[in-house]
């Protein structure tokens, strides 16, 4: 009897040595622990209105993963969460992020607003984020802690206004969305540059503004029709971008019509069809650029393969998810530690690091310093290159 006891309690302690318990099937294959991986949190729009930038994202941050899967000696693992689009979840993902799930640094997100939302969290944590395109200058301002591999939306409006100006535009009519960071900054640095440049305080003749999820866009561009504007600058959504252009085209309005970087989304082709033809956007990346860097050189056929969908364009924002990644990666090996404030020290003596969309370096904001912008126009159904665009700032 004392022999069963034994050889029962034995077994016990066996089956606890083995399987942390005997809990059994559910930590059977388990190949790694917290302690042998470094998390990363992901903090992006996969739902909501910014969904599919925010999809197209994260698509350059999980490749730029598989590329480049280990720093330290560990295997670096993404902790992505979904922020919905709207200002309210980043505040509870981002939170979860630190709280819940430890990571030791953030990349994203896509949009400006929930950007600047998770802001103070992620700045009363001590932990370094990265945008990857998130625009509006007040998601660094005053934060240490909030880098960005983007230029931002001062830059853009000028060069979108210089561009206008150069093929003849003296008006302008601008479309906005109330309460969207993005979209009010970038149409006000737009009116701006575009005033101050042509010497003319009345050269914006129409001014609409719309809220969140409208649909129908008419009462705004009658207004606009009737204002009879050289070109239309309307920065806004992937979602919102196919219906201001086929109801202004609808309404017999034939100027040109410009977005920002948003725009540049093969859905609103899709969406727009032949009335998206002649539209004009500023991005941030060419994947057909001949002085392409190394990285972007190898980036470009890798990211290709990896996701079918990409084989007409790569989004600009994949590269810079991409870019956002490794260049957070140097960081922290440079900085030979997780320790959010080593990481941050590291990140401000980045200099020069080559990444798909150029040299990275940070000036004092954790702003990228970046002057050079791409404008692509649809031609034939596709996004097609026009030309390089210097601005100094």
């Amino acid at each position: 009897m004392k022999r069963g006891v034994i050889a029962l309690t034995l077994a016990l302690t066996l089956c606890t040595t083995l399987f942390a318990g005997c809990g059994g099937d559910k930590d059977e294959g388990k190949k790694t622990t917290d302690s042998d991986v470094i998390k990363i949190g992901v903090f992006e729009p996969l739902t909501g209105e910014n969904g599919g930038g925010g999809s197209q994202e994260l698509d350059g941050i999980k490749y730029a993963n598989k590329v480049y899967s280990e720093v330290l000696g560990k295997k670096v693992e993404l902790v992505v969460v979904d922020n919905k689009s709207d200002k309210g979840e980043a505040t509870t993902a981002v939170t979860r992020l630190i709280e819940k799930e430890g990571v030791c640094a953030i990349l994203g997100s896509y949009g400006s607003g929930v950007s600047i939302a998770a802001g103070d969290i992620i700045k009363k944590a001590g932990i370094p984020a990265i945008g990857c395109s998130c625009t509006n200058p007040m998601v660094t301002q005053g934060n240490d802690f909030y880098f960005r591999v983007c230029y931002l939306d001062p830059f853009q409006g000028t060069v979108m206004a210089n561009y206008a100006i150069q093929k003849g535009a003296k008006t302008a009519a601008v479309i906005t969305q109330n309460g969207d960071d993005y979209s009010t900054g970038l149409g006000n640095f737009f009116k701006q540059a575009f005033v101050k440049l042509t010497g003319n305080d009345k050269a914006i003749v129409s001014e609409g503004v719309f809220q969140t999820n409208e649909q129908d866009f008419n009462s705004i561009l009658t207004n606009v029709k009737a204002a009879n504007p050289d070109v239309i600058f309307a920065p806004s959504s992937v979602a919102t971008a196919p219906l201001v252009i086929k109801q202004a085209r609808a309404l017999g309005i034939t100027c040109p019509i410009m977005g920002g970087d948003t725009w540049e989304n093969p859905a609103i082709i899709d969406v727009a069809g032949k009335d998206a033809e002649g539209v004009v956007v500023s991005t941030f990346f060419d994947e057909n650029d001949k002085a392409a860097t190394a990285e972007a050189k190898k980036f470009v056929p890798g990211i290709k393969k990896e996701f079918t969908q990409y084989q007409s364009i790569i989004p600009a924002v994949s590269a810079l998810g991409y870019d956002a990644y490794i260049v957070l990666l140097d960081a922290i090996k440079r900085a030979g530690s997780t320790d959010g404030e080593a990481i941050r020290k590291a990140l401000v003596e980045t200099n020069g690091f080559e990444g798909v969309t150029g040299a990275i370096s940070f000036d004092q904001n954790g702003d990228a310093k970046k002057n050079l912008a791409v404008i692509k126009a649809v031609k034939d159904g596709k996004f097609t290159y026009l030309d390089t665009v210097k601005v100094s700032q």
